[in-house]
């Protein structure tokens, strides 16, 4: 089977002037903390000591590091490596979006159901919008983090790296009410690349991955007290076009986010939500204050592209 590619335009178009970063390529990544503490950080930046937030400032379509041009893949960060169990995380409400391990009541989480099989991470500048109610997630809201993504690869990638992937389908599971989607994605260096280009390449390719990969998230919180994961559309894995159309859609909420309009329009909504998105949107407005020049679409409703500077 040939290898298809689609890129997300008709026709590729270089990188637009930004801060974002197209690939791994000048980033470099960095500790802080002693490992298993609370305090423990994993960072990215640049070799001359500027901050990058893995969440914001990684570009969500692969640019080509040569030629600068898109490419038909997209950017992953990956958060848990394959075959390990603590459960890191992008620290979306931390300035510069760390990567730390979640903890609950000072104490750090980890996978009790035991080691993960996939590297597992999320897409930059998407976010799943907790005031959108998508209509096959049976009623349920997005669960306020960038969107989730499963990568099948052989590789094991480590905490914080950016790797660029082929999108191949997606889950919807529900998690305590929220819709939580789980992409599906590999590596485009991986040696099973070329031969799978959609969901169903997957289950003829790897039969039982699929399957697999559905009973560990609806397995996985068993072994802390609670009932199992349910998933939406039949717990069927929809295929690369429906995965796209929901990228799409998180990654235009994510503009919304750091613009500010999302912000504004949440007045209808509960306490709780309105808290929630609030501070996301400040702590993103102030991440990329240095560079609002570069990012158009976080400029405030009052901002004077003429104002001095001081």
């Amino acid at each position: 089977m040939e290898e298809t590619c689609v890129p997300l335009n008709d026709q590729p178009k270089s990188l637009p002037k930004s801060t974002s970063f197209g690939s791994d390529r000048e980033l470099s990544l960095s500790t802080e903390g002693i490992e298993d503490t609370l305090e423990y950080r994993v960072k990215a930046g640049t070799e001359d000591g500027k901050v990058v937030s893995l969440w914001h400032d990684i570009s969500l379509t692969h640019i080509d590091h040569e030629t600068k041009m898109e490419t038909p893949y997209v950017n992953f960060v990956c958060e848990i490596p394959k075959f390990t169990r603590k459960k890191f995380e992008i620290a979306t409400d931390e300035v510069g979006n760390p990567i730390k391990q979640d903890e609950k009541k000072g104490k750090l989480r980890e996978f009790k159901k035991g080691d993960i099989f996939f590297n597992y991470g999320c897409f930059p500048q998407t976010w799943e919008d907790p005031t959108y109610i998508h209509p096959d997630a049976d009623g349920c809201r997005g669960d306020n983090d960038p969107l989730d993504v499963c990568e099948i690869g052989a590789r094991i990638v480590g905490v914080g790296a950016v790797r660029p992937v082929k999108v191949l389908g997606i889950l919807c599971m529900i998690d305590e009410g929220e819709c939580d989607w789980k992409v599906v994605v590999i590596d485009a260096e991986d040696k099973w690349a070329p031969y799978l280009n959609d969901i169903d390449d997957v289950e003829k390719e790897m039969p039982g991955m699929l399957s697999a990969i559905r009973e560990w998230y609806r397995t996985y919180k068993i072994p802390d007290g609670k009932p199992p994961n349910v998933f939406g559309l039949d717990e069927k894995f929809m295929n690369k076009a429906y995965a796209d159309k929901v990228i799409e859609e998180c990654n235009h909420a994510w503009r919304e986010l750091i613009s500010g309009e999302k912000e504004r329009k949440v007045e209808s909504e509960d306490a709780e939500v309105k808290k929630l998105v609030r501070k996301l949107s400040k702590n993103s407005l102030f991440a990329l204050a240095p560079d609002l020049d570069e990012h158009p679409e976080a400029h405030p409703e009052d901002y004077d592209d003429d104002a001095p500077s001081f």
